[in-house]
């Protein structure tokens, strides 16, 4: 997704196709400088939340003003996304990131080692005292997360000096086992000292021979007997385990480029992960144009050539994983010429294990994210409508469409919607709710009549102009209420019935164009079938998100909500004093005149609509 002016980035077409998975986002100017660099733990919420109208700090608005492109990267996982956020930050220093400061800025788990009784330690700032220091840490909230689990698993005492000379008994860290008190001499100096060892060791990133020795050490003393021994290396075998979360941008050591190819008849896509040392610093993503390839293998095959062979001075590493496997007469002649390139073997592999195996599919699912995202966008909306506007044989263009479900409980809470698409795709500001009121619980044709006449008759009271093409979510039934509704207004636009056909599946859909005559047959792989099944699926995700929040309110409703003159004060004021709704029911006018805010008159009319019929 990108734009050549801030003044045209669609922001709202970028987010709606953002995946809600974790990740890396990059904000770009009109030159292409990097502005910001972001982690999310949901890219859609995180990167959405910055085009907001309000609440927005004054550096943000700056920042928003600026950005012309923004480009993603999917992680397995939020932690990941943290590491190349970092790795990204320390490389490019983009303006707008506040960690732009030397390493000395952040912050560090200093363990002491002046005193008898070691303590860990949040540090910051020049590193004069004598003791080991671990970091740098992101942020000081990384550093008090790994504190915590230390202080569970080994409980290595974590208070400053001053308060732990002054102990004459063991604080709160002990009572809930979280320290082992030797301030107060509760500990022998050679336990203290082990728990030192381990605690070392896991922040040195010895974890795996860490787990090993404290197994060892749980087998020796339940050996032993010593049952209560054993039970703490158990824990800490536990939590380790649940705390050592698989790194899979990071590996032991691996210079290698990783490239995903996806190709698919409404686009295709090429992405490319960049890992040095065992580390993923950056990725890169193409969308060549459709048709030049026919199949995956072959935009790898040419993504290849073009990325190393066509441009001097790129670097080469010695391995490249690629995601679909290229025929090994392919990949020799590619690994010869890129040797003679390089200088040096270059290997191009897609049958690998380890972590290796875990760059190869992380980069498989960069690449179908990003496709995802690229169909969705803009310039694919537009072709989608275009093709919809080929299939129905419409004259003029489609600027914008409607369309309407229904959805209830058994006829309970039922409510109507509306979803708007534009050429540039959901209209969200424009979706509209109706609760349906005054009908037969269950009369989905009622409920379809209330909610198109209220439509529309608002939009013809407002000389707003109406939509070029009406879609209902049912079959025949639901269309030849539209058609009456229609004329009963006096307007003709266009209604689209989609039925969901005998297997309700995606792609055997039933259109019927304007009347239930006029029945009309899209290829399922066609943009315009996609477009219709994409509103209609909005349509309903839209509808029944109103009714369960209706039937929920319905369901939770108190016996003072609907009673006159009662506010949401006087109904906050009834409930403290007298607990419940049913309280207020069981009391004497005289008492409920006691309550602050009611007078005797409205005290009797409380009492008389809580005991009417």
């Amino acid at each position: 997704m990108s734009a050549s002016s801030p003044s045209e980035f669609d922001a709202k077409a970028f987010v709606s196709s953002l995946t809600p998975k974790p990740g890396v986002y990059r904000m770009y100017g009109e030159d292409g400088d990097l502005l910001y660099v972001g982690k999310a733990k949901n890219l859609k919420n995180r990167v959405g939340s910055y085009f907001r109208a309000r609440g927005l700090t004054n550096k943000t608005v700056a920042l928003v003003q600026r950005i012309a492109r923004i480009d993603i990267t999917v992680t397995h996982s939020e932690t990941e996304a943290l590491l190349l956020e970092q790795t990204l930050i320390k490389s490019h220093r983009p303006p707008y990131n506040i960690m732009l400061v030397d390493d000395k800025g952040y912050p560090y788990i200093f363990l002491s080692s002046e005193q008898d009784w070691p303590g860990l330690h949040l540090h910051r700032g020049a590193q004069k005292k004598k003791g080991r220091y671990f970091g740098p840490f992101p942020s000081a909230g990384a550093v008090r997360e790994s504190l915590a689990t230390l202080q569970k698993a080994f409980k290595v005492r974590q208070c400053e000096d001053t308060v732990f000379s002054g102990r004459s008994r063991p604080c709160l860290q002990y009572q809930i086992k979280r320290c082992k008190a030797p301030c107060v001499g509760y500990v022998s100096a050679e336990e203290y000292a082990a728990d030192l060892n381990k605690t070392e060791r896991f922040l040195t990133g010895k974890n795996q021979d860490l787990l090993h020795d404290i197994e060892q050490q749980m087998d020796q003393a339940a050996a032993a007997l010593e049952f209560e021994k054993a039970a703490e290396y158990r824990d800490q075998v536990l939590l380790l385990r649940k705390i050592q979360e698989q790194q899979h941008v990071a590996g032991k050591q691996g210079n290698v480029d990783v490239i995903a190819a996806v190709f698919e008849g409404r686009g295709c896509c090429v992405h490319q992960l960049l890992v040095r040392n065992g580390r993923l610093i950056g990725s890169k993503t193409h969308h060549p144009k459709p048709g030049l390839a026919e199949s995956a293998d072959d935009l790898i095959e040419a993504y290849i050539g073009q990325h190393y062979l066509g441009a001097t001075g790129r670097e080469i590493p010695a391995e490249l994983l690629v995601v679909p496997s290229l025929n090994r007469p392919t990949a020799a002649l590619l690994e010869t010429a890129l040797a003679e390139v390089a200088g040096r073997k270059v290997a191009i592999k897609s049958d690998v294990r380890g972590d290796r195996a875990k760059w190869r599919d992380l980069a498989l699912t960069n690449a179908s994210e990003q496709l995802a995202m690229h169909i969705a966008g803009k310039d694919s909306t537009e072709a989608r409508f275009k093709a919809l506007e080929d299939s129905l044989k419409l004259p003029e263009p489609i600027q914008r469409l409607e369309c309407f479900d229904i959805s209830h409980s058994h006829g309970e809470a039922t409510v109507a919607s509306c979803v708007v698409f534009d050429r540039q795709g959901p209209a969200k500001r424009m979706y509209r709710r109706f609760n349906i009121e005054g009908i037969t619980g269950g009369d989905d044709y009622a409920a379809m009549r209330q909610a198109l006449t209220r439509r529309y008759s608002r939009l013809l009271k407002e000389e707003t102009p109406l939509p070029d093409l009406i879609i209902i979510d049912g079959g025949k039934g639901q269309l030849g209420i539209a058609q009456e509704v229609m004329a009963e207004l006096g307007i003709q636009p266009r209604l689209l019935g989609i039925a969901k056909g005998v297997t309700r599946k995606a792609g055997m859909e039933t259109l019927y164009l304007d009347d239930a005559e006029h029945e009309i047959v899209i290829a399922k792989h066609s943009p315009g079938l996609h477009l219709l099944q994409h509103i209609r699926d909005e349509s309903h995700r839209f509808a029944i998100a109103g009714h369960r929040a209706r039937r929920d309110k319905t369901r939770t409703r108190s016996l003072l909500d609907d009673i006159p003159g009662i506010g949401n004060e006087r109904r906050k004021a009834l409930v403290r004093h007298f607990g419940s709704g049913m309280a207020v029911k069981s009391a004497s006018v005289d008492e409920i005149a006691k309550v602050k805010g009611v007078s005797r008159g409205l005290a009797q009319s409380i009492y008389d609509f809580l005991h009417s019929a």
